[in-house]
Formats: structure tokens, sequence, C-alpha cells
């Protein structure tokens, strides 16, 4: 099965081609321009480059978020019409779940994005990546204070960059991964395991996934 995997939630725009959930190629850009002029032509760029066409893509695995606002709706957008013109499924895949699976044989797996002014978005996974508690988008203060009812934890995403002192001083035995970018690559192997338990969307049931209102959102109210 030929898998389109699409992850526009980060600053990086990624796309990959697997098959089934083997890794066929990628393309991913972080050149600080927007992923509505990226994601299209590093999508033809993909398909040219291994001889394939649309018509051979067989299931969509999109990013729906949470993450940057724009990109999630850019990605999904932008999938939208391909599914439905295709007349293929779409797997809906968490950025937390995929950044998670960047860290192998952890019994605990923080995932922490960073959602500005302090804010995080927080996934909590065990070592077969199951979820143990909902996802949370809070204060890192407030996530920290979850988290200390855990031990020897890894923690993976941009939230590391930019809390990793703060986590040190907090937290005890907690360990830090060196892979910490989002990727297309685990969105598409995810996609697969959701094609696998028949887990689904279609191109008019998909959509975002936000966990917060955003800044303009917030400033309105």
């Amino acid at each position: 099965m030929k898998i389109l995997a699409v992850d526009t939630s980060s600053s990086i725009c990624s796309v990959a081609i697997l098959d089934d959930d083997k890794l066929i190629d990628k393309n991913e850009l972080d050149d600080g321009r927007t992923h509505s002029e990226n994601l299209m032509p590093l999508l033809d760029e993909l398909l040219k480059r291994n001889s394939l066409v649309p018509q051979d893509i067989e299931l969509i695995a999109c990013c729906v978020g949470p993450g940057s606002f724009t990109g999630i709706r850019i990605g999904v957008a932008t999938i939208k019409p391909i599914a439905e013109v295709l007349n293929i499924h779409v797997a809906a895949v968490m950025s937390l779940e995929a950044l998670a699976r960047n860290v192998e044989n952890k019994s605990t797996i923080v995932s922490l994005i960073d959602a500005r002014n302090n804010q995080v978005y927080c996934g909590i996974f065990d070592e077969n990546y199951n979820k143990k508690e909902e996802y949370l988008a809070d204060d890192i203060n407030t996530i920290i204070e979850i988290l200390k009812k855990y031990e020897n934890i890894t923690v993976v995403g941009n939230g590391v960059t930019l809390h990793r002192e703060l986590l040190t001083q907090s937290l005890k035995n907690v360990e830090f991964s060196e892979k910490n970018s989002q990727s297309a690559e685990m969105v598409g192997k995810i996609g697969y395991k959701k094609y696998l338990e028949n887990n689904l969307c279609t191109a008019d049931t998909i959509m975002p996934v936000y966990l917060r209102k955003s800044q303009a959102e917030r400033l309105k109210k």
C-alpha cells in the first residue's frame, strides 16, 4: 500500500511516501517561508522523483495537530481535495504521538510542543505509545506538576529546547531526546497502523485538532 504522509504542524514542512510502514522517500523544508508555498512543490517533486503519480496513492496520513494553527489548516485543507478526487481514506494523526515515536524503549515518553507564552501541548505515553493521560494544553509549570507522579521520563519535542533547564530542576530521573523534530515519516507509520485498525477518516470528516484557542481568539475574548 502506497501512503502519502503530510506534516505541516511545525516549522518544518514535511511530506513522505511509504509502502505500508516502510519509508520510500521524503522531502522536508524549514526555510522560513509559509507552508502554503512549500507543500505542493515538495509533494510534486517527491512523486516525480519516485516515478509515482497521485493515482498510485492508496491512503493519506495527515497530522491534524496540535501545533501551528496556520500550518495545520494548510495541511488539512491541502489533503482534503486530493483524498476526494482519488476517493481514498485519510488517517488523522496527532503530532504528539508522532513525536513520541522518535523515542524507543523508554517506560514513559512525554511529548512537549511549544504553544508560546510559556504554554505547551503535552502527550504522555507508555513504552508502546499508548496514552497515559488525555492530551494537555497548559502552562509548563502546571504540566510539570502533573509529570511529577511519573518516574524515568524521556521528553521529546521542541519543548526540550525551551524548557530543558526547568524540567531538569523540577523532575527526577528525566532524560531528553536528541531527535526532537516532527516528521511526515512517523505520521505515515501511524497512518498505516490506523489503516490496520480500520480507524480512518474521509475527506469530509477529517478536521484539525487545536486543543486550545488561537491567540486572535483569546485576544478577542
